[in-house]
């Protein structure tokens, strides 16, 4: 039996860790017992300096008043709801103020448990929407390389970084990918690069390819985050929106990290200018405190449902905590302090001081590239030869130690704090980090 006054479990071995160096980490647990604001609280009791928001979704900070009491008033009030054939107010108020929220037109909420299956959510509606209209040769996707879309598994065959789908079979069949953005011209870039935006004309030869009626969806990140922060080129996503919609091809934008305040808007199709036929959104929405996610849907693919017998169940798709009234209270307290507390206005304001504070850290040893918009960013270094990311989790390890939680995948550094930082959190945050870089191998 554990000893209650120990933060840390006496044993390890039942806990199978996700995207973790198991046996490494249970040598030496690295353990958070408790969060508030910007720090979180080590079991040995040292403040770490929150520069990650969590998993990119903590973008209110932590311990949130409003959500802490939304969640222990739900609690008492109404814990679960069955979502299907019947509902709850809350699950209704909170898709009418993402519906308030979104681009215009993209007028309805369909609720998921997380971010991956949002993707596969939207994956499902795409195809059902083409055969709802009567093109059901329309089932081909087209993903991106370096994309990140969960890790079900239409999310992982439309998504293109490779570790995550090489242990895992065949995936699904008819799916194409198009190239990635990241190109040496647009190094040490601040905010969208100037050169790439052509890249997007090969979504043209893989229509050609394919056919057009034959592919139902196109799906991309508006900023690619979990690959590295991959920024689009001027133009890029306005080459894309064109493209899809002279061959009737939807277009979803995965919003899962750029949606509710990262850019300084309430989504990457906002601060853009590029609206989707679609987006999926998950973390930011309840600020990680219950899992949630949503797909935003247009009118346009709702509306081609909402066909036939009005007795007849229209989309047979859903979950069993699809609108969950603790998730949902959660989302709505999260909605609230963004708005109540100007976050989506302070990650604007300090964009340039954010943009400043970043590439100050270039000629640092190691360092690569350096990208940047809104409220994220990341910092490429370059690899150890025959030892791929060793540099950069060294440098995670060593910013832990120094009491700072920054992500990294392969060699490349990502930051995204929460939205509620300050300058002085800016200034600790960057001057922690360029200690643990001229100290990196």
């Amino acid at each position: 039996m554990a000893d209650p006054n120990n933060t840390i479990p006496n044993d390890l071995r039942a806990f199978w860790m996700p995207f973790t160096a198991n046996r490494q980490f249970k040598q030496n647990p690295r353990m958070f017992v408790a969060a508030d604001g910007m720090y979180y609280t080590t079991s040995d009791g040292r403040k770490v300096l929150d520069g990650t928001a969590g998993l990119w979704c903590c973008n209110a900070g932590h311990n949130q008043p409003r959500i802490v009491k939304a969640i222990a008033k739900q609690t008492s009030e109404l814990d679960y709801a069955p979502a299907f054939q019947m509902g709850h107010p809350k699950a209704f108020e909170l898709a009418n103020k993402l519906v308030d929220m979104a681009p215009n037109g993209m007028d309805h909420v369909f609720y998921t448990n997380s971010g991956s299956e949002a993707v596969e959510t939207a994956l499902k509606i795409a195809i059902a929407y083409h055969r709802a209209r009567g093109e059901g040769t329309r089932t081909r996707l087209i993903g991106r390389e370096r994309g990140y879309h969960g890790v079900n598994f239409g999310g992982i065959s439309v998504g293109g970084i490779g570790p995550n789908r090489k242990a895992f079979g065949n995936l699904l069949t008819g799916v194409d990918h198009m190239p990635h953005t990241h190109i040496p011209e647009n190094v040490f870039t601040r905010g969208q690069p100037e050169h790439g935006a052509e890249i997007a004309d090969e979504l043209e030869r893989i229509v050609a390819l394919g056919d057009a009626s034959n592919i139902a969806a196109v799906i991309i990140e508006p900023m690619a985050g979990s690959t590295g922060v991959l920024l689009p080129p001027k133009g890029y996503l306005e080459r894309i929106r064109s493209i899809t919609k002279k061959h009737g091809i939807l277009l979803i934008f995965d919003e899962v990290i750029t949606g509710f305040g990262r850019l300084g808007s309430a989504f990457g199709a906002t601060h853009y200018g590029v609206t989707p036929d679609m987006m999926t959104t998950a973390k930011g929405l309840t600020n990680g405190v219950i899992p949630m996610g949503a797909v935003i849907a247009s009118g346009d693919i709702h509306d081609a449902f909402m066909q036939g017998d009005e007795g007849l169940i229209e989309l047979f798709h859903g979950y069993t905590y699809s609108g969950n009234p603790m998730a949902c209270a959660a989302g709505l307290a999260t909605l609230e302090t963004y708005k109540e507390d100007g976050l989506f206005e302070n990650a604007r304001d300090l964009a340039g001081y954010w943009e400043d504070a970043i590439h100050s850290l270039r000629g640092l040893p190691h360092v690569i590239d350096i990208r940047n918009e809104g409220l994220i960013g990341a910092i490429e270094l370059e690899p150890i030869v025959g030892k791929p990311t060793k540099r950069a989790f060294q440098a995670f390890l060593d910013a832990y130690d120094a009491g700072l939680l920054i992500r990294t995948t392969g060699d490349i550094i990502a930051l995204s704090p929460p939205l509620i930082i300050t300058k002085t959190h800016i200034d600790e945050l960057f001057g922690k980090l360029a200690t643990v870089l001229q100290n990196l191998d």
